[in-house]
Parts: structure tokens; C-alpha cells; sequence
């Protein structure tokens, strides 16, 4: 490190720091000299990839993101529901480096990038230079600008958030166990009838069915409610017609109720109120109905569409700027792929391919997107799944068939073989037989719950 990398930085006061600050610590072996700098801004699926696909790459690159975790966030409903430990859909990202030694983590925000001078500024006031720049930097939740959704709903979109959903769902249980009323429980409502929305709904069910009688015999009856708000017309839009069917028929035979054709209009703190007017009691809103680029992606200087993502050819470099590349959620290119894990783990790969193409003077690919086809669990035996074949052709399966495709497929896309192994421990002990007749959720720090003082 440099000796400018000891000097102290005053509040206010920016500091350009050099890229060994931010680099590799020694050269790497039989290159003595610098390497091209590939910076990465978003450790998510797409810029896992590209570090992955450059492993081998004749660079260096420094990975910076704003959590020292990447998160599966397919996964993240079952931390909610209290289903799997927070540390299992988790991966540290400087474990990179036990494989990878060429990559260099940073735990920080991208703030501003001079574009023309190939440098960007974190929030530290440290300044990053770059041969090539990679955003990955993934989005966040959409409220749409709903009234209230931001101050009353639960997103679950990041790890805190998933783990902040199961803290008060339990929290909520024990005021209604401490409740005199024999009527009083809990409403959940889930705002979105996409995948997200249908599988956490199905684990909720699931958690009140097999966990929640004999830990709660105080919550009489059905005073545990989940309900799925969603303004379209059926659920799972992205499924085909008999898949939508089959998940709807197993979500109400869970005890599941959907209200569909009526969006939200506003989010209260002790109710959701409909667009047509409907207003239903709601103890936890869970909010699954979109998401956007985070707001700090327009100080970036990168083209943006109408709905803030950046804007990208098909080779994923991004418009107006060589050697700048986007991919994941949070780039459009002119292919509208999807905001799902497998165009953004193609795409980084793609960039990688590319960054590899520039350092040898070979013309870049564009992304030519395969979809695998796509799947959503209910519940225990219940799932969906849509898996395109050659030929244009699709599988569709349902029930245990296709719970074991999806079990199968999450597994094995987790990175490390701790949490293959502990999420497959987690996910049998509360689908599998015999274990689902009694699980045991995973909690935290639930306060106690204690009747308000006479006179307050």
C-alpha cells in the first residue's frame, strides 16, 4: 500500500487514492507488471459471474459491494418464514479468494464515476481507477409510490429484510397468543402474486398447518390469515394457463385466499386499502410487488431508461461508453431480458467473455440468452415448473415431481458446500417426511410481550 493509503482524511475532504490501495497486494506469478484493473460494482449473481468467467484472465479486479455477503435471494422467503438459518443463502465474498487469487474485495458504495478519466469515487472519498468497469449493482424494492408501503410494508429483498419479516411475524404471534380475545390472531397480507409472492404465502401456510398449532394452541381456529393481493387477474402471469391453475388450487387448499383484479392503493399500518375501495385488515404486509434500480445509480453517469435501469447493447457494453458493461437486473438491453438469476449469471459470463475479447483484440459476443425455463415452490409436494426443452418444446410438471426439480436446482445453484449442505438439512427437516409433522421454526430476538399498565 501506498504511504498516502496512512494519511488521515478529514470529513469533507476527498483523497484520490492509488489502485494498489484497492488492488492486488503483490503481482500475480509470471506477471510482474501491472495487470489491466477490471473493476466490478455489485457482488449479486451477474458480478459473481464475471469474476468467475476471469478467473483465468490475465487481470486484476476488485470486487466492491455494499455488503461483504452475496445473498440467494431466491431463498430469502425461507429465512422469512423461519425455514432456513440467515448464514445459509449467504456466501462471504472474500472467499473468492480461497479459489480465485486474481480478485480483491471491497466492502464499500460506488458514489460518482469520471467516466472520460476511467475512475470512480466510493463513499469513502477513495478514488478507483479502471481499464474496465462492470455494474452489477442489482435493485431494490418498488413500492410504486403507494402511500404508506415504505412506512407499513415489509420488502424481502435483502437479508436484513427477510430477517426483519420473521423477527416481527413472531413477535406478532406472541401478541396474539397473549391476546384475550379468542377471535384475535394474525392477518398477513402479501402484496404481489408473482413467484415471490406465491412461495412466501405457501411457506407461511405451511409454517401455520404443520409448525404453529402445537407451539400456539392459544391462536383458535383460522386467526392466522394469508392472503395474496394482486392487481392482475391471476397469479404466476409468467406460467403457463394450467400451472397458474394448479398453484391456485393448492394455495386454497392451504388455506391460502387470493384477491385478485384490485391493486393497492395505500398501505396502513393495521391494513392494506384496494383500488377498488376494499380495505383488509392486515397484521404484517409483505411487499413482493416489483422492483427498481437503487436512486444513487442516476449520480453514475451511465444512460438510463425510463424506469432508472442502464442502458446496454446486446454485447452488454453500456451505450456511449467502451469497456463500460451492465448486466444483471439492473442494465436493459435491447433483448428485454428478463430481471431473473439466469439471464443475470449469462450475462455475466458474456461480460466476461467480452473483457477477455478486448484484452486480445477479438470482436465481442452478444448475449444470446437460453431460457432454462422457470419454477415456484407452494409448499411441501407442491411446486411448479416450466422447463424448455430443444426444439422450442416445454416440460411442465407439477406436485412432488416438480418440488424435487426445484429442491435439486436451488441446491446445487448455491455457492459453497456449507450451505448446500446445510439448506438441504433445513429444507428436508421441514418438507420431508416425518419431519414436517413437527418442525421447529428458526427464531430470533423476539421481546417479551406484557399487557399494557393500567391507566396507559
Amino acid at each position: 500500500m501506498t504511504d498516502s493509503a496512512h494519511t488521515p482524511v478529514h470529513a469533507g475532504e476527498a483523497r484520490p487514492v492509488e489502485d494498489e490501495d484497492y488492488g492486488l497486494e503483490t503481482p500475480l506469478a509470471g506477471h510482474p507488471e501491472p495487470l489491466p484493473h477490471v473493476v466490478v460494482v455489485g457482488g449479486g449473481f451477474a458480478g459473481m459471474a464475471v469474476v468467475k468467467a476471469l478467473q483465468d484472465a490475465p487481470v486484476r479486479i476488485t470486487l466492491i459491494d455494499r455488503r461483504v455477503y452475496n445473498t440467494f435471494q431466491p431463498l430469502l422467503y425461507q429465512v422469512a418464514t423461519g425455514g432456513l438459518n440467515p448464514g445459509d443463502v449467504t456466501y462471504f465474498l472474500r472467499g473468492l479468494r480461497l479459489k480465485q487469487k486474481n480478485v480483491h474485495v471491497v466492502h464499500e458504495h460506488l458514489v460518482e464515476a469520471d467516466h472520460q478519466a476511467k475512475k470512480i469515487r466510493l463513499l469513502n472519498d477513495h478514488w478507483v481507477s479502471y481499464d474496465y468497469l462492470v455494474v452489477t449493482a442489482g435493485v431494490t424494492t418498488n413500492f410504486f409510490g403507494t402511500p404508506g408501503a415504505k412506512e407499513y410494508a415489509f420488502p424481502m429483498y435483502s437479508r436484513s429484510q427477510a430477517m426483519r419479516i420473521r423477527d416481527n411475524l413472531f413477535i406478532r404471534l406472541e401478541k396474539a397468543a397473549k391476546s384475550k380475545r379468542l377471535d384475535d390472531g394474525l392477518r398477513v397480507v402479501v402484496v404481489g402474486g408473482g413467484a415471490t409472492g406465491v412461495e412466501v404465502a405457501g411457506a407461511l401456510a405451511e409454517l401455520r398447518t404443520a409448525g404453529l398449532a402445537p407451539a400456539y394452541p392459544e391462536i383458535h381456529g383460522d386467526a392466522f390469515e394469508v392472503k395474496i393481493v394482486q392487481r392482475g387477474g391471476e397469479i404466476l402471469k409468467a406460467f403457463a394457463p394450467q400451472l397458474r391453475a394448479y398453484a391456485a388450487k393448492e394455495l386454497s387448499r392451504r388455506g391460502v385466499s387470493l384477491h385478485l383484479g384490485a391493486g393497492v392503493a395505500a398501505v396502513e399500518r393495521d391494513a392494506v386499502v384496494l383500488t377498488d375501495g376494499k380495505r383488509i385488515h392486515a397484521d404484517l404486509t409483505v411487499w413482493s410487488a416489483g422492483v427498481h434500480p437503487h436512486e444513487e445509480v442516476s449520480d453514475w453517469g451511465l444512460p438510463q431508461d425510463k424506469g432508472g435501469r442502464i442502458k446496454v447493447g446486446d454485447d452488454l457494453q453500456v451505450e456511449g461508453l467502451p469497456g463500460v458493461f451492465a448486466a444483471g437486473d439492473i442494465a436493459v438491453s435491447p433483448s428485454g431480458l428478463p430481471q431473473l438469476a439466469q439471464p443475470a449469471i449469462q450475462g455475466g459470463t458474456v461480460v466476461g467473455r467480452n473483457i477477455k475479447a478486448l484484452l486480445e483484440g477479438r470482436p465481442l459476443e452478444e448475449l444470446r440468452y437460453v431460457d432454462k425455463g422457470t419454477m415456484a415452490v407452494i409448499g411441501r409436494r407442491a411446486a411448479i415448473a416450466e422447463i424448455n426443452l430443444p426444439g422450442g418444446k416445454a416440460l411442465r410438471i407439477t406436485k412432488g415431481l416438480a418440488w424435487l426439480v426445484w429442491l435439486f436446482v436451488h441446491i446445487m445453484s448455491l455457492i459453497g458446500p456449507r450451505n448446500r449442505v446445510t439448506t438441504l438439512a433445513g429444507l428436508v427437516t421441514r418438507y420431508g417426511f416425518p419431519f414436517h409433522r413437527r418442525p421447529i421454526p428458526i427464531v430470533g430476538d423476539v421481546p417479551t410481550v406484557r399487557p399494557p399498565k393500567p391507566g396507559t
